[in-house]
């Protein structure tokens, strides 16, 4: 009886199986390590596949970047515009969004790999500041402005340096990148715990 063959799979199949993989590769190599055969043999395709897909590393990784991060960045700007509830509980629900689908997630490795490495890459470093960090840094601002336009506290400082607010975030893929077999940070916890102490210095009240 002649065995069937197996269905070959769809350009968006192949593609996602290809971005996997290079997650896997630039988490555990860095970019400057990663090398595309690696990709190819992790996706179990040939590296002239790999090619019909993305041009180079610079593609893959930008690839990556707008298939786990910028998802994310959208939901939260959804959310704000659409929250009638108070900024502490929206707070609470964007810290939430960020922990379950970036620092405790596979693509909290495009984040330390940024860290580590975006200076070399200045092309790079540019987009990801681009797509993730200025779009993070404004959606701060607009829901400290929320919080300053309802009266709900009256400190704008997180408004001038909404660095401040992800600073956190920061420190925990850093921490855990580099101490989580020995001293795991839990970014939840973290997080819940700076949310307490910015609220009470930007003069929280409930309204």
């Amino acid at each position: 009886m002649r065995r069937k063959r197996a269905a070959p799979k769809d350009r968006a199949q192949r593609r996602r199986e290809i971005l996997d993989a290079a997650l896997h590769v630039f988490a555990r190599d860095g970019f400057a390590g990663a090398r595309l055969e690696d990709v190819a043999r992790r996706a179990g395709i040939a590296k002239g596949t790999l090619y019909l897909h993305f041009a180079d590393k610079d593609a893959l990784f930008r690839a990556l970047v707008e298939e786990n991060i910028t998802p994310v960045l959208a939901d939260a700007d959804e959310l704000v515009g659409l929250f009638g509830g108070t900024t502490r509980e929206l707070l609470d629900l964007l810290l939430e969004l960020l922990a379950a689908r970036i620092l405790t997630a596979p693509a909290q490795a495009l984040v330390r790999l940024m860290i580590a490495e975006g200076p070399r890459f200045p092309d790079l470093a540019a987009f990801y500041h681009r797509t993730v960090v200025s779009r993070g840094l404004a959606l701060v601002r607009q829901v400290i402005r929320r919080g300053l336009e309802r009266g709900e506290i009256d400190n704008d400082v997180a408004e001038r340096f909404p660095q401040l607010v992800i600073a956190p975030a920061i420190v925990a893929v850093i921490w855990n990148g580099m101490f989580c077999a020995i001293d795991p940070l839990d970014a939840r916890q973290l997080l819940a715990g700076h949310r307490d102490l910015l609220l009470r210095g930007l003069g929280w009240r409930n309204t």
